[in-house]
């Protein structure tokens, strides 16, 4: 039990900087929401789901190459100069490139009003995936503390900038117009609207980099080409792993407006409702982003252990990513008809897609602890074969279920390609571990806490029916203290052990 408790110490450090950062940040979409249109956030969802596969690509598997290599071979402050001097000239030479050719960039992607947008986040994007090197050494070296707070300073920066420019200014600007209007008026005022969120992004994410100097000073840069081919032969395809699955999370917001030409309002606004109902399902991501922060270093450091304490580890491991999962999901839904309000009516058609998505993030998550068995054996191929098959059926059942369902409602479709899409490549991912690195993962059990969630939501929803919203809360949360007993006395075991 030794690994699982560094592990979970590890992800509630991380976690602190995870979930109460992705919180903050879900608390600006009240502000998007009934500050802009349908349209207007669905241009920010759009653009966010771009950036979010630019910064993969960007990355190119470094990270995870970063973590693999620094625990094999000798010297790791070499092996971090040489990836962090290979993402530096990768990333200096995107920025390049996108100023050179921003307005077809911008064409392509279906926003050539706007390329300061396109540019703004493209900058942005290539200096966050440059600071992820010094990240992730920082998680190599176990400063989970100084992660935390770097992180959550790059929140309540951008939290900060984000109601300077879109509240005070414009408030300023009826009082007090000469004090802003220097730099107010010349960007175009409360007309440059969601512009000035992606303002606010590149300023937080420049000084994010100003406190990363410490990880960025005093060593001796340079490339260690034989050990970067080395690295690229491992991580390339995490690339292609990355990418797919990348594409796989945001294919909703992506396809939504190359399907329905002629209709582009109607699709961003489709896109708006449906970026900002999922964010109420970001619990579920930011316990699994937190997870993932911690675990990478876990499963290679926990290589090093002989005997049969690191595969409990990784079968404990699982167990209770499932468990606290399951926990998640049901106190999000018990809860739903109060954290809706966190958006704007006009944006609760979508809130059906909730239930949907936590589900997808869960199989996504397990997925994710799946991959230890082709990362362990240097298999990392198959993880590109599986994202490839989701990107696949991603791709597919977007395309047939969105265009099935049709203007306003076809973001629906888009949630349910995800949850089969996800379940699919999980349930291919078990198989093939139990070929390659076959672990003694305690399925009945985790069937059976399944079993009891699923019991325990139906139940939940039933009270809605007959019992007033007050009685039906107190009960909820009488049934949230039942899925955790029963999980208590049936783990009691474990912990006398």
């Amino acid at each position: 039990m030794a690994g699982i408790k560094a592990l979970a110490k590890e992800t509630a450090i991380y976690g602190l900087s995870s979930i109460v950062g992705r919180f903050l940040n879900w608390c600006l979409v009240p502000l998007y929401v009934y500050l802009f249109p349908t349209e207007e956030y669905g241009v920010v969802s759009y653009l966010y789901s771009f950036t979010a596969v630019a910064l993969v690509i960007l990355n190119y598997g470094m990270e995870t190459g970063f973590f693999r290599y620094a625990n094999r071979e000798a010297d790791p402050e070499r092996v971090y100069t040489t990836t962090l001097s290979s993402v530096g000239t990768t990333s200096l030479l995107f920025i390049i490139l996108l100023s050179l050719f921003i307005r077809p960039v911008s064409d392509s992607i279906l926003l050539p009003q706007h390329p300061e947008y396109v540019w703004m986040l493209g900058v942005t994007v290539a200096i966050d995936a440059f600071s992820n090197i010094p990240f992730a050494y920082m998680r190599f070296k176990n400063r989970a503390m100084r992660f935390a707070v770097i992180k959550l300073l790059n929140v309540g920066v951008t939290i900060g900038l984000n109601l300077f420019f879109l509240l005070v200014c414009p408030w300023l600007m009826k009082h007090c117009p000469g004090s802003i209007s220097w730099f107010y008026e010349a960007a175009g005022g409360e007309t440059f609207g969601i512009g000035w969120i992606f303002v606010a992004n590149l300023i937080a994410t420049c000084i994010v980099l100003l406190c990363l100097i410490p990880e960025l000073t005093g060593r001796r840069f340079g490339i260690d080409f034989p050990l970067l081919k080395k690295m690229l032969s491992y991580s390339w395809p995490l690339l292609v792993l990355g990418v797919a699955g990348i594409l796989s999370q945001n294919m909703g917001q992506i396809v939504i407006p190359y399907l329905f030409e002629g209709q582009e309002e109607a699709a961003r606004s489709m896109v708006g409702i449906y970026g900002a109902n999922i964010k109420i399902a970001i619990v579920m991501v930011m316990f699994t982003q937190a997870f993932r922060y911690a675990y990478e270093p876990f499963i290679f450091s926990q290589a090093k252990v002989k005997g049969e304490d690191k595969s409990k580890a990784y079968c404990d491991a699982m167990k209770y990513f499932v468990v606290f999962g399951l926990f998640i999901f049901l106190g999000v839904m018990y809860f739903l008809p109060i954290l809706k309000h966190f958006v704007a009516p006009a944006y609760w058609p979508g809130l059906e897609v909730v239930p949907i998505m936590m589900l997808a993030e869960l199989c996504f998550g397990v997925f994710f602890n799946l991959s230890l068995w082709y990362k362990l054996t240097d298999r990392t191929r198959w993880g590109m074969y599986l994202s490839l098959l989701c990107f696949a059926l991603m791709l597919g059942l977007n395309i047939w279920l969105v265009r099935a369902i049709g203007i306003p409602g076809g973001y629906i479709g888009s949630a349910w390609a995800a949850l089969i899409s996800y379940f699919i490549v999980m349930v291919v991912s078990y198989l093939l571990g139990r070929h390659y690195y076959p672990l003694p993962y305690q399925t009945g059990r985790i069937f059976l806490y399944l079993l009891l969630a699923a019991c325990l939501y139906a139940a939940g929803m039933w009270l809605e029916t007959v019992f007033a919203m007050w009685l039906t809360y107190t009960v909820r949360i009488l049934l949230l203290c039942v899925y955790a007993g029963a999980v208590a006395v049936f783990e009691r075991p474990l912990r006398r052990r």
